[in-house]
């Protein structure tokens, strides 16, 4: 066991949409015109704020959920993406102290105490001004050991409102950013764009690094107290199988420790592009969530369609991830129109107006193909606006105690040695595992 030393903060909000995810943007950018090298994490199972992250940083950004990774967990990634940054930027979620059920597990404040990190607190300053006094007082008081170093206020709307909210601060003030609509990235249904869909419309972020005190924040993080915990190596084993990634636009969704926990496991990954490429040789498939009702169109006529299907047919392991159930249904529609997908799981797909899961989600495998192992756990998040009408002969290898899953709590359709979920899972290495033994099962066949 040892002591790391790893410069960290936390960039905490009052509540969602109060700009936690501009602000920690724009100050990964500024440390990185510093010349500083920045790890960025996101808390929770958002996938979109981190591919933002990437891409002004230069190094993927993580998540840190202790619901789907367990607090060891937490700390063996943080620990694995931190090593060679000058700071680790962790963008919190929702309100500080939101958790599960109205609880704190899984909370930026949870994260906050399993890394022991301080945080910079955001407050959106409109239409208030001593009243933030209050605000910042009551998030101070409500866990004091809990280290807030300061307080970005956000959407201040004139030098006379900073002066009315710069009086006698409970807090130092970390930065006064002025009210700016050009900082709002464009969203849709399930959040922002993700950041490859924006490369060209980025809106300017330096207004942040101008208006925040950038030594001060970068002092709190350099302060932070060490913290024990084992030290994390790579792992390099013999490559066993290959594995193709569906990586497009269609299929953006992936925690990037799923996909380390495959190498771990002995696979070579191979991504492709269903929207547009042959399907290439592999001995096993994992098709991320995303965005195929978007490119339902190419989906269809592409010839990765046929290829996947006949694939499965033969048994190769395919495993789907809400998108990815989605394409490896008989058909989705959208807005009026059917388009035909790969048609393996005997289902239909059908996108609507309204959200029709959302939260975390947790259950055991408990029959199916062989890279479903009866008793392994599955958790993760649920986040879809489709729904499936399955087959009355449908079978399902996964039997939720919370969340929604495909229809009354059943999860993971499954046909040959694929399956479909509507669950985000975050891999344990026992699924890896057997995602890598599955298929390598087949490629001994």
């Amino acid at each position: 066991m040892n002591m790391h030393h790893i410069p960290r903060i936390v960039i905490a909000g009052t509540h969602s949409g109060c700009g936690k995810t501009t602000i920690s943007r724009g100050l990964m950018q500024a440390f990185r015109k510093k010349g500083l090298i920045v790890q960025p994490f996101k808390v929770g199972p958002d996938f979109i704020d981190p591919s933002h992250h990437t891409a002004i940083t230069g190094r993927i950004s993580r998540n840190l959920d202790p619901f789907m990774m367990g607090e060891e967990g937490v700390i063996r990634t943080f620990l694995k993406a931190s090593e060679g940054a000058d700071i680790a930027v962790i963008e919190g979620v929702m309100g500080m102290y939101d958790g599960i059920d109205g609880s704190d597990a899984a909370s930026t404040a949870h994260v906050m105490r399993i890394i022991r990190a301080p945080a910079i607190l955001v407050v959106d300053a409109t239409g208030m001004s001593r009243s933030a006094h209050a605000v910042i007082k009551g998030f101070c008081s409500f866990e004091p050991e809990l280290d807030i170093r300061g307080v970005i206020f956000n959407r201040v709307g004139s030098q006379r409102h900073r002066a009315m909210i710069g009086e006698d601060l409970p807090l130092p003030a970390s930065g006064f950013i002025p009210r700016d609509t050009g900082l709002s990235v464009e969203s849709r249904h399930l959040g922002l764009k993700m950041a490859f869909e924006v490369s060209d419309s980025i809106p300017p972020l330096d207004l942040v690094g101008e208006s925040c005190d950038i030594e001060a924040i970068l002092g709190a993080a350099r302060s932070a107290s060490p913290f024990p915990g084992e030290d994390v190596s790579d792992e390099c084993p013999e490559e066993r199988v290959r594995i193709g990634i569906a990586q497009d636009s269609a299929f953006c969704f992936y925690y990037q420790d799923n996909l380390d926990a495959l190498r771990t496991a002995g696979a070579a990954l191979v991504p492709f592009s269903p929207c547009a490429d042959p399907l290439p040789e592999a001995d096993a498939y994992y098709l991320g969530g995303g965005y195929p009702e978007l490119h339902a169109q190419a989906l269809s006529s592409s010839p990765c369609r046929v290829m996947l299907k006949a694939a499965a047919d033969r048994g190769v392991p395919v495993y789907g991830e809400c998108g990815g159930l989605l394409y490896l249904t008989e058909s989705v529609f959208v807005e009026g129109h059917e388009y035909p997908m790969t048609g393996i799981l005997p289902a239909n797909a059908r996108m609507t107006g309204r959200i029709q899961a959302l939260g975390y989600s947790e259950g055991v495998f408990t029959s199916g193909p062989h890279l479903a192992v009866p008793g392994d756990s599955l958790r993760g998040h649920e986040f879809h606006y489709s729904t499936l009408d399955s087959s009355a002969d449908a079978r399902f290898s996964v039997q939720l105690t919370r969340g929604k899953g495909i229809e009354g709590g059943k999860d993971g359709l499954y046909a040959h040695e694929t399956i479909g979920v509507y669950t985000h899972s975050y891999f344990t290495r026992r699924f890896a595992a057997a995602m890598v033994d599955a298929a390598f099962r087949y490629r001994k066949s």
